[in-house]
């Protein structure tokens, strides 16, 4: 933990450095394809390096050894995303990287001990995203109605705002990730191959699509009783599933020519969403009970609130974001996932003592049917010069759960600030999350911690 807090102490006393000379983004890296622009190639380029110390579950080992903590540093995401606007109506769109590499995992498919490939080592280039779009009615300043379709692998996935939220803006260093409940399942990283419609009428905003799940083969666990059964992945010959997000838009509108929803606006905008969603897959899970297999539908609701506003005297520049989001998921009977975030432990088989039912290193219960509730704020503090190095963004978020296959809810916080060198597109993050380590369903044992500072540059 020492070794973390020196060096997020020297990354803080190095802001001055990296934000002299830094240039003003303007329109990006982005190609005229002719003379006036309406035809062009956009570019963008981001990387998020995360520095953490990280207490671990008990009955944990890293790399052979017992271990009760880590610290380390890894690449969360490298990304490119690349669009074109080929004509007024057509739009194309390809976004590619790697995620989660750390010293231990995350590398190519195989990597194992040491050497080239190694662990670790080379991780998998993939598509995130790669779709083809049509303004069937294009927006215009005279026209309430705006409408477009698409195809291909996307992430108008519906449900919420932070379900479809961009990776580049976060209020907190990341998304809580159960904002995609079906990740890496049933989906590509939070995407689904299918179609998809959206557009807008006034300040009302629409997103529906209909989507081919990939397949899930988990193998439920037989038990006597229906009350017993446990609903897994299963979903057979799979079926198309429906996905929708429907928001209005009170006050500054927002763009919807990609389906990334902002997280902070940093008070260039004033905005104030009212939205709600769903999800829902025929026959995605299967339970097993006295031998009979049983399958389930996933169904998945949610309602939410964003806000983002300059507040107070406008030559301080200060801001205020806000979120809050309510779901409620059902995925069969006592359907529970563990998940962490660049896990670098596993479990030890010479543990004595009481094991986390979660697993080993940083997982923790995250998706499950039952309720969720999250909400995040941060303030952005003012500033007495018109165009200041360094801004400041504390904030905060809540977490509460209540799972069916847990008989004791949980809360979690997460604290921290943001210091903008130039907006997101040069910022580091320091954030302390706390998550509940369950002994079992009915009884958590205690609440470990997580510190990680984040470099977010993206061009």
């Amino acid at each position: 933990m020492k070794q973390i807090y020196l060096i997020a102490a020297a990354l803080f006393l190095s802001v001055s450095a990296f934000s002299q000379g830094s240039p003003e983004y303007g329109a990006g890296l982005k190609f005229k394809l002719n003379d006036d622009g309406s035809k062009y190639l956009r570019l963008i380029a981001w990387n998020q390096i995360w520095l953490r110390s990280t207490e671990m579950n008990p009955g944990t080992m890293i790399n052979g050894e017992e271990a009760s903590s880590s610290t380390d540093i890894g690449n969360r995401r490298l990304r490119v995303l690349m669009y074109a606007q080929i004509s007024p109506r057509y739009m194309i769109v390809t976004h590619f990287g790697v995620n989660n590499q750390t010293f231990t995992n995350g590398g190519a498919l195989g990597s194992t001990g040491t050497g080239g490939y190694g662990q670790g080592k080379k991780p998998g280039l993939f598509f995130h995203d790669a779709w083809n779009e049509y303004a069937m009615v294009l927006p215009q300043a005279d026209k309430k109605f705006s409408l477009s379709i698409g195809g291909g692998l996307h992430y108008y996935m519906g449900l919420s705002r932070l379900t479809m939220a961009s990776t580049l803006n976060f209020l907190a260093v990341d998304s809580p990730t159960f904002n995609w409940p079906l990740i890496e399942n049933s989906d590509q990283f939070a995407r689904q191959m299918g179609l998809f419609a959206k557009g807008k009428y006034g300040k009302f905003e629409y997103r529906l699509s209909y989507n081919k799940p990939y397949a899930t083969t988990l193998t439920p666990t037989d038990v006597a009783t229906s009350d017993l059964a446990v609903a897994v992945d299963n979903s057979g010959n799979t079926k198309w599933s429906k996905a929708g997000y429907f928001e209005y838009q009170f006050l500054d509108g927002e763009s919807n020519l990609l389906p990334y929803k902002v997280g902070s606006y940093l008070g260039t905008k004033k905005v104030f969403n009212l939205g709600a969603g769903f999800y829902n897959a025929p026959d995605a899970t299967k339970s097993s009970v006295a031998g009979a297999i049983e399958k389930h539908d996933i169904t998945l609701l949610s309602a939410d609130a964003f806000l983002d506003m300059p507040i107070g005297n406008p030559e301080k520049k200060m801001a205020l974001t806000a979120y809050s989001v309510f779901y409620n998921y059902d995925f069969g009977p006592n359907y529970l996932r563990n998940i962490s975030i660049m896990n670098v432990g596993v479990a030890d088989p010479n543990f004595a003592g009481d094991r986390a039912l979660a697993g080993a290193g940083n997982l923790q219960p995250a998706i499950g049917s039952g309720n969720i509730w999250y909400t995040q704020a941060g303030v952005l503090l003012p500033t007495s010069q018109e165009k200041p190095k360094v801004r400041i963004q504390p904030f905060a978020a809540y977490t509460y759960k209540n799972f069916d296959a847990l008989e004791k809810a949980s809360s979690q916080f997460d604290i921290g600030t943001n210091l903008f060198l130039d907006g997101h597109h040069a910022k580091l993050t320091a954030q302390y999350s706390t998550r509940p380590v369950y002994t079992t369903p009915q009884n958590i044992d205690s609440y470990l911690g997580e510190f990680i500072v984040q470099l977010q540059i993206y061009l």
